[in-house]
């Protein structure tokens, strides 16, 4: 049940190579120059920088995805140190700061082999291979990823809203098609990318303050999609580098926000808790 946990809360390895071609030239254009500007502080004069990168981050932060709920069907690659695992699917219905429901199905036989209900202090799981059920507070969560988790960060992982943002400004860098803007908080080093045509974000890179955890994160956003209210994420690509690998890929083939949705969570009374 682990490795399910893993992938639904996107704990994957660091610089993932697919066949997107904008993903490519991001990452090739981010390398060049994310080592230097994340770990060089910004002059003491440079009050012209500092302002334009608060300014950006603000306009990031007003620019978030607020919504009350959201559904989507997304298919998800993953692979390990095992080798790629076969595609599932994943259907997904979220009420804002309340319920996340997910069912998890292969895309082989469209038959659903689990289902999830989670509140900010709650995760039940389905089993509907094994038939069981288990039982965990949402603390369960953090401790099979080992990153700082919550719901309402794990909401915005889904929505495609910014994650650990950092505190402070320690770098600002801006290219012929991005600005790079470098924080740092708590727990990370974060290194933002932004097209400079729109502010989409594109990318968010984290490093560990912690050496001797050395964890290494990297989020990618691309395909994003007008609704008519907002600009959303279609195609997402999460990785983590901690002791193992694990690769993600993320499509959502279908979404909508603010529709009424239900949450049908039945446990049989023939399974077993777990």
């Amino acid at each position: 049940m682990n490795f399910w946990i893993k992938i639904l809360f996107g704990v994957v390895f660091f610089y993932m190579v697919t066949g997107c071609r904008s993903t490519k030239k991001l990452q090739t254009a981010i390398n060049k120059i994310d080592t230097v500007s994340i770990n060089k502080n910004i002059e003491a004069n440079s009050s012209v920088a500092l302002d334009t990168a608060r300014t950006i981050l603000n306009t990031l932060n007003k620019n978030e995805i607020d919504f009350k709920t959201f559904s989507a069907k997304a298919k998800v690659q993953y692979e390990d140190h095992n080798g790629k695992q076969p595609d599932f699917n994943t259907f997904i219905r979220l009420q804002k700061d309340s319920v996340l429901w997910i069912s998890i199905s292969s895309t082989f036989l469209g038959v659903e082999a689990f289902r999830l209900f989670i509140t900010p202090d709650t995760l039940i799981i389905l089993n509907k291979l094994d038939k069981t059920v288990e039982y965990h507070s949402f603390s369960y969560v953090e401790s099979i990823i080992h990153i700082p988790m919550d719901f309402s960060l794990l909401q915005n992982l889904l929505i495609g809203n910014p994650v650990y943002l950092g505190d402070s400004v320690v770098s600002y860098t801006r290219t012929k098609d991005h600005v790079l803007i470098g924080t740092t908080g708590e727990f990370f080093k974060n290194l933002l990318a932004l097209s400079v045509n729109n502010n989409h974000l594109e990318r968010i890179k984290l490093d560990d303050n912690s050496l001797s955890k050395n964890r290494t994160a990297s989020l990618v956003y691309g395909g994003y999609e007008n609704d008519g209210h907002f600009d959303f994420s279609t195609y997402r690509e999460i990785s983590v580098s901690d002791k193992s690998k694990v690769e993600i890929n993320i499509l959502f083939k279908q979404y909508e926000f603010n529709k009424e949705l239900s949450f049908p969570f039945t446990i049989p009374r023939n399974y077993k808790i777990k």
